[in-house]
Parts: structure tokens; C-alpha cells; sequence
């Protein structure tokens, strides 16, 4: 058996490399990553307050997963593990990155190989338009990081989404230039992706936009026509959660005329589109996550798990799948489709059996969650969720006891058991063992 330990390294390796045999060109690939919508916020996801037509049309061109998770509870860490397919304490970022060095979580690791710079080995012209909140000065900033084009915001949370400034800073740049535009981000981030669209649709050479929307991330602030829209024909509604539906579904056409304007310039049946949120919804601010229990930053399921879908017209079956997926997962899978080797380690793994052939992923396989973070709450500690199987071990603070639910059994969380018995023992020692591994990983500068 021997021989066989030696063989497996090298037989993962070539299951990563070897591309996905759909033809000779290259698809584009658009990957939208909204922030903070929540599981029950979408028409397709069951919400009976709100209208969005066109991020349910592309749940329903492609293929929809109903179990897929976001890699952590709040921001920075799951753009990180977007960006290098690995955990994001494995990737040195924890918790939070944010301007104020004392209440700043994690350092993107400088050594890592980020999804953009892979894609350009294979000839793609690599853009982010939107928020990229990884780091604020070189090395850590997008075009530093494998991206040719950047036209967004460095930071994280919009103070507000028409001055766009955050702690009175201004981070909206177009490249390294500091820029001032004028109107709400969401339009902004809208029509930004639409020109980049518009120009490289012509290009000889594929590309990669990576398009992540502010919204519907507090405060919430909607068009005030979208406000009026929506609370005439929904009066019913109190003002917070006529507010938040104003928002959704003014991003929601936001992302419709992106979509438009990929079928207009004639790329459609050649371009991936994915969807996805960085968590899940903030129920102080009435988002809601459906009948998942839970929210933003929480480790129950409306925390983590995520509305995603991933389209390609004639490529990918028009189904809705039970696997199990995960933020870190994109990068993988997009290398493999693209022939792209990926050399340096990662832990999500690719899902193009999944995509193509309607696979069922490994069931035994292990999810792990962290997240750290400041203030009275966490005062600079860290807590953990692990996943395997049906077994969930989680706790939502790092004062909590850790504590036991079988989601096949009880999917919506409500009776978690006492972590002491051999089934918590053996996640337990997993998640140590992943604990050793990232304490040997600098999320400080």
C-alpha cells in the first residue's frame, strides 16, 4: 500500500490540472459575489415581500445548489478563501481586514496564489469591479494581486452609498488612481461592469470579472423610487424591512443588466456566470435567512450557507443540486475548466464532476469554519464550526460551548445536542488538527 500513498499526490494533482473538455476556447467567466443577502431574501428562495426576477432566472438557466456555504460568517475571510481556495485562516485572514490596524483581523498571505494570477497563466485578461477588502496598501491591493483592471472600492463596509466613504476616507480608486464618481455604488459597480463587458467582449483573449457588490450590506440604503416602489406595493411592510426589499431589488436589476449585457454582446453560450453571497443575511438589519436559524455572524446555517447558482448555457444542466459546495471550491474548479495547473496547496476542491455530470461530491467530506473579531462581543478570540456528513459541531461566540446537531435530522438547528459523545470526540480532534495547521499561518503583518 505504500506505492499507493506515494501514486495519490500526483493522481490529485493531474485530476486538477487536466482541463475540462468543452472545446477549444476558453469560456469568460463572471463571478458575482453579493454582500450579506440573506437565504430567505430571493423569490426563488421563498421570499413572498420581494421581487427579483433576474437572480432567479439565472437559479433557474443553471444549475442551483441548496446546500452550498459561504467559507465564513462575515467578510474578508471568505473573499480570501475566494481569491486563494484555501480556509481563510490558512490563507491569513481570519477575521476581518479592515484600515484601523487595532481592530484589523488578518493579512492576505503574501506567498499565496490567488485566482486571478492563476487564470492569467492561460491567457485571461483578469478584472474586479466592486469591493475588494483584502488590504489597503501594496502587496495586498488587486492589481498587486493578479488583477489587470480594478475599479471599485479597497475597503469594506460604504458608510455610505453615495459619498462612499468609509471612517471618512474615501477607497473608491480605478486602478491606483483615487477617484470621486458620483451616484450609488450599486449603479456605479453596474455600469462599470457592463463598459468592461462592452470593451473585452471584442478581445481576442478570455476574461475573468469578478464583480462583488457592497450591497445589501448595512446601511440600508435604497434608491428612494425603489423605496416608494416597494412600499406601495407592499404597505404591510414596517420600514426596515421596506427599506431592505427596496434594496435587494434595485441590486437585483442591477445584476439583470449585467446579465443583459453579456446576451447583447453576443458572449452568452461562451461565458460562465456564477452567483453567490459572501454570508448570509443580517437579521438586525431585516434580512431574512428563510427557516435556516441564525444569521451574520453566527455558525447556524443561516450564517453560512448561501444562495448559489453557476450558468452556462448548453455546458451545465438546468438542475438544482444537493451537494455540498464552498466558496473555496471556485478556484479549483475554475483552474480545472480554464488548464490551469494549481501549484501550491489548497483545500477547496474542484466541482466540475458536479457542474457537468450532475456528481454528487464526496458525502464523508469535512467543512470547517472559523471567524475572529474585536469588540466587547469576541474581545479578539476566535470560534469554530465543523462539518461532516450530517454532523455539525459549531458554537457562535468563543465564550459558547461548542454543541452537536444532525442536519438531516433536524435542519433547522432547533434542538443542538451536549458536544460529549464519540461522534463530537472525532470532529473535535479534526478540528485540532486544523487548528495546528493554522497557527503556523501569520494573520498580522
Amino acid at each position: 500500500m505504500r506505492w499507493l500513498k506515494t501514486l495519490l499526490p500526483a493522481l490529485m494533482t493531474i485530476a486538477v490540472v487536466c482541463p475540462v473538455s468543452m472545446g477549444s476556447e476558453k469560456p469568460n467567466i463572471v463571478l458575482i459575489l453579493v454582500d450579506d443577502l440573506g437565504y430567505g431574501d430571493l423569490t426563488s428562495f421563498g421570499a413572498d415581500d420581494l421581487r427579483t426576477p433576474y437572480i432567479d432566472e439565472l437559479m433557474s438557466r443553471g444549475m442551483r445548489f441548496d446546500q452550498f456555504y459561504a467559507n465564513c460568517t462575515v467578510c474578508s475571510p471568505t473573499r480570501a478563501s475566494l481569491m486563494t481556495g484555501r480556509y481563510p485562516d490558512l490563507a491569513g485572514v481570519p477575521g476581518v481586514i479592515r484600515q484601523w490596524n487595532d481592530d484589523s483581523w488578518g493579512h492576505l498571505d503574501p506567498s499565496a496564489d490567488t485566482l486571478p494570477q492563476l487564470l492569467k497563466t492561460a491567457g485571461y485578461n483578469t478584472a474586479i469591479v466592486g469591493k475588494w477588502h483584502l488590504g489597503f496598501e501594496t502587496p495586498n491591493t488587486p492589481n498587486a494581486r493578479g488583477f489587470d483592471f480594478f475599479h471599485g472600492f479597497l475597503a469594506d463596509m460604504m458608510d455610505d452609498y453615495w459619498s462612499h466613504l468609509r471612517g471618512g476616507k474615501n477607497w473608491m480608486r480605478r486602478n491606483q488612481e483615487v477617484i470621486d464618481p458620483e451616484g450609488h455604488a450599486t449603479d456605479l459597480f453596474s455600469e462599470w461592469s457592463i463598459d468592461y463587458i462592452n470593451e473585452y467582449s471584442r478581445q481576442n483573449t478570455p476574461f475573468f470579472l469578478y464583480l462583488a457588490y457592497n450591497a445589501p450590506h448595512f446601511p440600508i440604503q435604497p434608491p428612494k423610487e425603489w423605496l416608494m416602489k416597494v412600499k406601495t406595493r407592499e404597505p404591510q411592510l414596517d420600514d426596515a424591512r421596506a427599506a431592505n426589499v427596496a434594496f435587494i431589488e434595485h441590486l437585483d436589476n442591477g445584476i439583470g443588466r449585467v446579465v443583459t449585457a453579456i446576451k447583447t454582446a453576443g458572449i452568452e453560450d461562451n461565458t460562465i456566470v456564477i452567483f453567490s453571497s459572501d454570508n448570509g443575511g443580517s437579521l438586525s438589519h431585516a434580512q431574512s435567512n428563510g427557516a435556516l436559524r441564525g444569521g451574520k455572524q453566527d455558525h447556524w446555517e443561516g450564517g453560512i450557507r448561501v444562495p448559489t447558482c453557476v450558468v452556462w448555457p448548453d455546458k451545465i444542466p438546468q438542475q438544482r443540486s444537493n451537494t455540498i459546495g464552498m466558496t473555496m471550491d471556485f478556484l479549483p474548479t475554475l483552474c480545472e475548466i480554464a488548464g490551469v495547473k494549481v501549484g501550491g496547496p489548497i483545500d477547496g476542491r474542484s466541482l466540475t464532476d458536479v457542474w457537468f455530470r450532475g456528481g454528487s461530491g464526496d458525502p464523508q467530506r469535512t467543512f470547517i469554519w472559523v471567524r475572529r473579531e474585536g469588540n466587547r462581543r469576541y474581545q479578539g478570540r476566535a470560534y469554530y464550526a465543523i462539518r461532516k456528513g450530517p454532523w455539525k459541531l459549531q458554537q457562535s461566540s468563543p465564550f459558547e460551548p461548542m454543541v452537536l446537531v444532525n442536519l438531516d435530522q433536524d435542519p433547522g438547528e432547533q434542538n443542538p445536542e451536549a458536544a460529549d459523545n464519540e461522534v463530537a470526540r472525532r470532529l473535535q480532534k479534526e478540528l485540532m488538527l486544523h487548528l495546528q495547521r493554522a497557527g503556523a499561518v501569520r494573520w498580522q503583518p
